[in-house]
Parts: structure tokens; sequence; C-alpha cells
């Protein structure tokens, strides 16, 4: 049996899935969790990660001598600087660190969203990889000084596996300062961040599919890796979740976990000077403009805490509701936003009378947070890109059947809810297999069955019109 790893390493923990390559089979899987973050100021240390993923590799150390190829996806955006020395020269700023939002904005208003749509297809939020830098050029310019290499998180596992500083063209893309469409870094960009291009060893473009190495830490070695196991590009947590799925241009991806994103692969880069929409590169040589929600189900989590209930109360309370919760809404903004840009507001509940229920809570929570994501649809679909396939819901939130039924229902599209639960591991291993056996992504999809799962029909109206229910949240979401 030929074996291959895919590598999912979050803001919450590493995931690493083993998979028989002849048929996607999943051999073995394991997770290690990482320290938890809290927003604005969320980081965390480099070197956790590599323990984490040490941790899974132990738990499944029989399997690792039949591996012949490993991938690593990463949470996208994280700032990971190395001295010279390899280590890391503080913690890594992750894509949920807002603190960098005040030099997001002078970026911002600086070049302009159209030059930077120009420059990288994206305007940089305070997730973007270079608003940090620019945060450190102007908070830690002692520590930016100490830095060689300038990375992010699966670059630096990468690194770790193979001694090679290497990351992928899906990955840059979500840095702000390298261009999906010219292929290359933006010189310009970093200057305006206030950072010597020429001063930092930043990672090499892999192609995709490419070999980067193969393993090399003795550590992985010493688990039972074998020094030939090739290593994949790696790519980022969205990116890899397209491979995981068989995403092609038509699909669309919806999913709800922490944070929400909605991305669809295209043929063709996109540049949005609004903002709303990132113009990212996907992992196999297409396009992936993406929108991302700060808050999806943190939100629902806290409310279903507020009302003292667990999970399976919470849905039931949600569905007992008519749709549009009887007037109630809720905005989400509850630690910022991302889209729309908005990294100080805070959320909102509207509409409530004397008469109010906890099942209208309950759904007005899931709505806001469903209201939020189609907005980012919308942005999408206004971008230019064409949704005409698959409509797939993964993360945390599709285990949650009020948030299919109401997405389904406020999306007026049919549902694919995927089989695999790992979508971003499995996709991982996915581009592993590719290398490994020189097949393009689709080939290994379908042999593996990927994209399956079971619909969730649109459900039948039961209280306001869905034209209702969102005009009425973009009002009040206007007002944050």
């Amino acid at each position: 049996m030929v074996l291959v790893i895919g590598i999912d390493s979050s803001t919450q923990s590493t995931k690493v899935e083993v998979v028989d390559v002849g048929d996607g089979t999943l051999v073995a899987s394991a997770r290690s969790p990482h320290p938890a973050t809290t927003p604005p100021a969320s980081e965390q240390w480099p070197t956790d990660w590599w323990r984490a993923l040490l941790d899974c590799l132990a738990e499944v150390d029989h399997h690792l001598p039949s591996v012949e190829a490993v991938a690593v996806a990463g949470q996208q955006h994280g700032l990971v600087t190395l001295d010279e020395s390899d280590q890391p020269v503080r913690p890594a700023k992750l894509w949920n660190d807002t603190t960098s939002a005040p030099q997001s904005a002078r970026l911002v208003a600086t070049v302009g969203g159209e030059g930077w749509a120009q420059w990288v297809g994206s305007v940089p939020g305070p997730s973007f990889t270079i608003t940090k830098l620019a945060w450190m050029a102007e908070q830690e310019p002692d520590s930016l000084t100490r830095t060689v290499r300038i990375g992010l998180p699966h670059d630096y596992l990468n690194y770790q596996l193979t001694h090679r500083w290497v990351t992928d063209r899906g990955e840059a893309s979500g840095t702000g300062y390298w261009s999906p469409e010219s292929g290359s870094y933006v010189d310009e960009a970093l200057r305006a961040a206030g950072v010597d291009p020429a001063a930092f060893v930043l990672p090499r473009i892999a192609n995709p599919f490419e070999s980067i190495g193969s393993v090399s830490h003795p550590d992985a070695l010493q688990l039972g890796l074998s020094p030939d196991a090739l290593v994949a590009p790696g790519t980022g947590d969205n990116m890899a979740a397209a491979l995981g799925l068989g995403v092609g241009p038509g699909d669309l991806v919806m999913s709800l976990g922490t944070s929400g994103t909605a991305y669809a692969v295209s043929n063709d880069p996109t540049s949005d000077p609004t903002g709303l929409v990132s113009g990212f590169a996907d992992a196999a040589g297409r396009f992936l403009p993406l929108i991302c929600t700060l808050n999806a189900t943190k939100v629902t989590e806290a409310v279903r805490s507020l009302l003292g209930i667990d999970y399976d109360e919470f849905d039931a309370l949600a569905l007992s509701a008519p749709q549009g919760a009887a007037g109630l809404t809720l905005v989400p903004y509850f630690d910022g936003e991302r889209t729309p840009n908005r990294p100080d507001a805070t959320g909102a509940l509207t509409g409530i009378r004397t008469d109010v229920t906890r099942p209208q809570v309950a759904r007005a929570a899931v709505e806001g947070v469903v209201c939020g994501l189609l907005d980012g649809v919308d942005a999408l679909l206004d971008c230019g890109v064409r949704v005409h396939g698959r409509r797939f819901f993964i993360g945390g939130g599709a285990r949650s059947a009020a948030f299919r039924a109401c997405l389904a229902a406020l999306s007026e599209h049919e549902l694919v809810i995927p089989s695999a639960g790992e979508t971003v591991a499995r996709g991982a291993a996915v581009q592993a297999a590719c290398v490994l056996t020189g097949e393009q992504p689709a080939t290994v999809a379908e042999r593996w069955g990927l994209g399956q799962g079971y619909t969730v029909e649109v459900p039948e109206p039961v209280g306001e019109p869905v034209a209702e229910v969102r005009a009425r949240y973009r009002n009040e979401a206007a007002t944050r």
C-alpha cells in the first residue's frame, strides 16, 4: 500500500490524515491542539506548530515507513519571521490578529484601493501579511532588523521538513506583496509598508505539483518518515480545501468555522478595488477569488452559551422559529469584521420586543452569520465570478441542522454537504498524491470520490420572504 500524508495546520490545531493513494481510503488520522488565541492580538509561536505536527506523526508512526509524499496546508496570512539561526524572532501574528488595522488603513489611503488591486489583486485588510509587516516596522523595528526570513505558517513547516524556504502561489497570494496575475513579488508593495525587499529572504514560489525536496528533519525521520518521502509545495487552507473537494470552475464553496469563507475556482484573475473580494491564486495554476468574514460559528457559540443550552437544543430552538426571527436581527460583528473591513465594529441585536423568545434569538444568531456570508457571495458575483455548478457547504457549521437549513433557505439554492470531514487535510493529501504520481488533481479527486455527499434541499419558507430578511440585515449592518 502506497500512502501519502495531508497536514492541516490551522489556528486551533494540527490535523494529519494518512491516505491510500490508490483509492483515497483514510488509513489513520491524528490531531494536536495549538495554544488558544484571542483577537485582536492573536499570536502563536511557530515552534508550537512543529511540536504539534510531531505529536500527530507520533500517533500514526506505524504507517510512516509506507508514506511516499507529504503536503502541508496552513492558516493563511500569518507573519513568520526567522533570524540568522532560523529561529523565530517573535510569535507569529495570525490571520485574525487585527492590531495592524491602523497600518492597513494607512496603506490603503496611501496607495488607494485601485492601486493595490492592480499590484496584487487584493486590497490589504488587517488580516493580510503586509499589514503585519508594516505594524512590525513601526512598532518593533529592532525585531525587524533581526529578521532574515519572512514567510507564512505553512512555509515554516515546509522549512522544518526540508530545510528549503519555499511556498506556493496560493499562499503567496494572501501576503499582499505577491501578484497572482504576474506571478512575482511586488517590491513597491513592500516599500509602501516600510520594508526593504532586498533586506530579507522571501520564499521561492514553487510550481504547482512540483516536489520541493524530501523529508530531512532528524525528528521526523526518527519517527519513521523516509528520507525519500517527497514534500509537496503545500498551500493555504482554503486552496487545499478546494483540492479536497475536487472543485472546478463554476463551483462555489461556503465554509463556516471560526470564520466564514466563500470562494470559487476561476480561470481568470480578479481585482476588486473595494477590498471585499480577495484576488487569490489557487494551488493548481488557476485563481481563487475569496471573501472572508471574521465572525461565524463563534457568534452562535456565544449566543448558545448565553442561552445556557447545548448544541442540539440550540439547533432545535433556531429551527422552531420562523424565517426572519419575527423581526429580530443580529449583526454578528462581535470581534470587528473583515468583510466589510470594520475592525472596530461591534455586534448588535435589534428589533427586540417584550414578547421576544429564546427561539427568535437563536434563529437571529444563525441568520445573522448566514446573511453576512451571503453578502460576501454577492460580492464575488459582482466581481464577475461565475457560479453555475455545485454549492458546497463545509466547516463546523455544516454539522448544524440550523445552519444547513438557513443557508439553503436564504441562498435559495440546494447545498452539497461533502462526506469527507477534513477537507483541508484531504486536499493536502491530494496535492501530495499529484506530486507522487504526476496526475492532475481532478483525476485524483475522481478516483477518491471527493466532492460527494448528501444534498440539502431549499426548505419551504415559513416566515418572512428571503428578500426582506436580507434587506433588513443589510440595513442594520450598515450602521455598525
